[in-house]
């Protein structure tokens, strides 16, 4: 039986596709981009998030670790992932629930359990099932599997997708999707590397393939203060949609949602002190796009 690495699946969405959805959030991320809201995202490998506002300090978590995995260094709790062995014995053993895991491995069977649950608001919604992450193209073949059995069962299938995947991976994968909501962060390479670590040149090949391949697409374009919100920026989208054929975009404004999710993971959050976007601060953002012909929307 193949495993999925998952750390969420969030029931009743209404953002990630048409209607109402249920959303399997696949671990692992070939992007780390630096405003990520799902930074337990990034790494395949499970991790075990620290609450430092509930911790007693009472090192039941290091004492309890069977490869001394967790270490304590002065008011702060880390853990060597290099070592851990996933027992999660840290997390059900602390008194004061501060550790939680992320990254649970699950069946295609499990996670249709929970799908199945909410049918009749596909049907009637005209909803469906949405694999977001991190990147679950990362997991093809598990993606492969789960997306088989949804058409299987007539349940409509989406993904929320960086692109940043091969060619082949990329069309066996949306196969068997009926709708791609693909991620932009940049229109230029450099600057798409310094934020993301990855080059954008594979993934505007991919987006152009399924524009030409017939698939629905709606390119995703999450504003960044000082990074891609500028109206240059925006003239230079224009200029990227056209060459790749794409008619319509939906504008993601910045937010701190993911904020405490770095405290969390004991990372650094570059983007802590930069203040959140609102749809009418990006009027004269989208115009661009609306005067250019370009379906741009919030």
């Amino acid at each position: 039986m193949n495993f999925g690495r998952i750390f969420n699946i969030q029931k009743f969405s209404i953002n990630d596709g048409p209607g109402i959805r249920t959303v399997v959030f696949f671990k692992g991320c070939p992007l780390k981009c630096a405003w990520c809201a799902n930074p337990e995202s990034q790494e395949m490998k499970m991790q075990i998030l620290w609450d430092e506002k509930k911790c007693r300090h009472c090192l039941t978590c290091v004492k309890n670790c069977p490869v001394q995995a967790i270490k304590n260094f002065g008011e702060k709790i880390s853990v060597d992932y290099k070592i851990c062995t996933e027992c999660k014995i840290c997390v059900e053993s602390c008194p004061a629930r501060t550790l939680t895991a992320e990254g649970e491995k699950k069946s295609v069977e499990e996670i249709l359990r929970v799908v199945m649950q909410d049918i009749d608001f596909y049907e009637e919604s005209g909803g469906g099932v949405t694999l977001s992450g991190g990147e679950a193209m990362m997991q093809a073949d598990f993606a492969v599997e789960l997306l088989r059995a949804l058409k299987e069962k007539k349940i409509h299938t989406a993904i929320e997708t960086t692109g940043f995947v091969s060619p082949e991976i990329f069309a066996r994968v949306i196969k068997y999707l009926d709708l791609i909501l693909f991620d932009v962060k940049h229109w230029d390479e450099n600057l798409h590397k310094k934020k993301t670590g990855v080059s954008n040149v594979p993934i505007l090949k991919n987006m152009k393939f399924a524009i030409d391949s017939g698939k629905e697409i709606l390119p995703r374009l999450p504003v960044i203060p000082d990074y891609n919100n500028s109206l240059d920026d925006a003239k230079n989208f224009v200029k990227l949609l056209s060459e790749v054929g794409a008619k319509k975009i939906q504008l993601l404004p910045f937010h701190q949602f993911g904020e405490n999710k770095y405290k969390l993971l004991g990372r650094n959050y570059e983007f802590e002190s930069v203040k959140a976007l609102r749809a009418e601060d990006l009027q004269g953002f989208q115009k661009i796009f609306l005067d250019s012909g370009i379906d741009a929307f919030f």
